[in-house]
């Protein structure tokens, strides 16, 4: 009890000092102004902001994210700057902005330049970090990792490594479930998509990578000893070692997880990828999957949770099936957790916002966009505007049953995993890991959320509860 009660007030005292921050970001006295001027006889308009306080600028403003989201879209559109982290960058919020840089007609953003100020080393390469007909290249190579026989294979693997997990899992009336689903997935990630078993070298690999994620929210982005970002450049190095060395064997090995496939896997004009690419795809990929998955999962369980008649129908469902694990045909025999799976990732999208360049000077919807500007592609706040959404911060599973759809007022209007050439290749994937885990947790447990509960919020690959989301687990 006293151990709880401390928790709690630190917990308190924590949420008091962010509150009292974020107010004083919020209320800078910084002044409104232009990005850059348009040229003359253009046509086109400027795009205005504030650029907030010195050196953070408005990076605190990530755990009052919607709100402050909203407050720009209120005064300047669909398009307004700001400093993130010393940078200006202009955030793109809703639908018809979203298009206009996913669908990217004239090859005017860049991913990797956008990317490589805010992931820095540690992700370089990935696939989402990569450009025009390189990314296309490298996305078929990497497509035949994701095909149907490849996902019912990865499910095969996934469903008894869930089941072990789950089994560990000690109920409690302050259950940290975002803080436990984020070890279970990286178990599974270790297990799926590099193939190794639970221990002491998983958990190297998985130190290694931890640290690399934690180093993308440094604010001080240089090698100094002791900090997060030097953690992470030791990480990253484990990985690469670890990766490198185990490729010659992984290229001859019959396995079926993802590192063993990536290394053998060739496109229809029979391309493959060397030994630098499917090192940086394997880091990039337990990023990708491994934090994507994790928000969407718990954000999936923090709303039945405070929502018991769609835990109940979720349940209802998972036991109609009559298997304590998921088929890959089972995936469309749920289509409540398929409902509420889209409502989810709409209020928490788990790619809530992605970093592009401008390569040219040029327009966003009649807004002027310098060559150099650096963009974030907003679709977190997006799918949480009143003018696309009625009562947007509703959870309502019910807005995509086939009688509402009103997902289906524009293309990007839900889009929480990006758009367009790099729209999230392992989406089913991780839709398929996410409903698994989620329909054996609805045979095993039931949990409860304090309906005045509302997550601190930070920030991962999206919106994460930084409180590591404590709720009531109770077995059946």
């Amino acid at each position: 009890m006293l151990d709880t009660l401390a928790r709690q007030a630190q917990s308190s005292a924590a949420r008091r000092a962010q509150t009292i921050g974020l107010a004083l970001v919020a209320n800078y006295p910084s002044r409104r102004r232009p990005l850059a001027v348009p040229p003359s006889g253009s046509g086109l308009r400027p795009v205005l902001g504030r650029p907030g306080p010195p050196l953070v600028g408005y990076a605190p403003m990530v755990y009052d994210y919607i709100n402050w989201s909203r407050q720009i879209f209120a005064e300047f559109g669909p398009l307004g700057w700001s400093n993130l982290l010393g940078v200006p960058t202009v955030g793109v919020m809703g639908p018809e902005a979203l298009e206009v840089v996913w669908a990217n007609r004239d090859k005017a953003f860049s991913n990797e330049l956008g990317f490589d100020y805010f992931t820095g080393p540690f992700f370089r390469r990935g696939l989402l970090m990569l450009d025009f007909d390189e990314h296309i290249h490298h996305r078929r190579i990497m497509q035949q990792a994701f095909t149907r026989p490849r996902l019912i294979g990865y499910l095969d693997m996934l469903a008894p490594a869930i089941a072990r997990d789950l089994a560990t899992w000690q109920p409690s009336d302050h259950f940290r479930f975002y803080t436990n689903a984020k070890q279970m997935l990286l178990h599974l990630a270790t297990q799926v998509f590099v193939g190794i078993e639970i221990g002491r070298e998983s958990a190297a690999v998985e130190q290694a990578f931890e640290h690399s994620l934690s180093a993308t929210q440094a604010y001080i982005r240089a090698d100094v000893p002791g900090g997060h970002w030097a953690r992470g450049l030791r990480g990253r190095r484990t990985l690469e070692q670890f990766f490198r060395s185990r490729i010659p064997a992984k290229r001859e090995s019959a396995d079926n997880d993802l590192f063993s496939v990536l290394c053998r896997a060739q496109s229809d004009g029979g391309h493959r990828f060397g030994d630098d690419d499917i090192v940086n795809h394997m880091i990039f990929v337990l990023m990708a999957a491994h934090d994507t998955s994790t928000i969407t999962l718990s954000m999936m369980t923090y709303l039945i949770g405070k929502h018991p008649e769609w835990q109940d129908r979720l349940r209802a469902e998972s036991r109609a099936l009559d298997k304590p694990f998921l088929d890959y045909d089972d995936l469309d025999r749920l289509p409540s957790m398929d409902l509420v799976f889209k409502e989810a990732t709409r209020m928490y999208a788990p790619a809530g916002a992605l970093p592009r360049q401008a390569l040219v000077d040029t327009e966003i919807l009649g807004h002027y966009i310098p060559a150099g500007t650096n963009l974030m592609v907003n679709a977190f706040a997006s799918m949480r505007l009143h003018k696309w959404w009625p009562d947007p911060d509703r959870f309502d599973p019910e807005r995509f049953a086939p009688h509402r759809r009103e997902d289906k007022i524009h293309r990007f209007a839900w889009s929480p995993f990006g758009g367009g050439e790099h729209k999230c290749i392992g989406l089913y994937f991780g839709g398929m890991t996410v409903k698994s885990i989620l329909h054996q947790l609805l045979l095993g447990y039931r949990w409860h959320v304090p309906r005045d509960y509302e997550p601190p919020l930070a920030w991962g690959t999206g919106p994460l509860p930084s409180d590591g989301l404590p709720m009531r687990l109770c077995r059946l």
